[in-house]
């Protein structure tokens, strides 16, 4: 079975990319867990996230935005002091932060994922890769979407991490043409 190259021979790799990754996303709990969790990548291997998922998971409150929103300076400290995450202050304070915009855009779209599909018009966008580096670490779409959320106030939403984003919900699907899941999440 042929895959995309970075899936490699990891088991919790191969796990993501052959069960989520590029599979179109349409529940805002699941939008906000990959939010936080591209965020927190920044400057490290998506391997070091995936392995520490479950303990995001537990820490976040099962990423409920409307709990993260309401976390307070206790709350952020003991996050800071969780060694099951990430320990970067600024990306702990974005992911507070930008659990209070996602709700503002809940608000005002009706959901986050009103507001997301609307920038494709609800159809997954397709790349046409032959090899993986071929593929973009960003587009005028996450350029677009980054800006937008920037102006609503989000952080550490730069437009290469919002285009890893974009790929794991699913919104493109940047699977080579030869991997098994391109023509099923297309």
């Amino acid at each position: 079975m042929s895959r995309c190259e970075w899936a490699g021979s990891d088991p919790v790799y191969i796990a993501y990319h052959d069960d989520e990754w590029g599979t179109p996303v349409h529940d805002d709990r699941v939008h906000f867990e990959f939010l936080v969790l591209e965020s927190a990548q920044a400057g490290l291997s998506w391997i070091t996230i995936l392995r520490k998922r479950e303990a995001y998971r537990e820490a976040y409150n099962g990423f409920d935005p409307a709990v993260v929103a309401k976390y307070d300076e206790k709350r952020i400290e003991t996050l800071l002091s969780n060694p099951g995450i990430v320990r970067n202050r600024l990306k702990v304070r974005a992911s507070v932060n930008n659990a209070r915009r996602f709700l503002e855009v809940q608000k005002e779209f009706g959901s986050f994922d009103d507001y997301l599909w609307r920038w494709v018009d609800g159809k997954p966008l397709v790349g046409d890769w032959k090899k993986m580096d071929e593929v973009p670490v960003k587009t005028a779409l996450s350029d677009s979407v980054s800006k937008d959320l920037k102006a609503r106030g989000f952080s550490f939403i730069g437009s290469t991490i919002i285009y890893s984003y974009l790929q794991a919900v699913g919104v493109v699907n940047d699977h080579v043409t030869s991997c098994f899941r391109y023509p099923g999440v297309s």
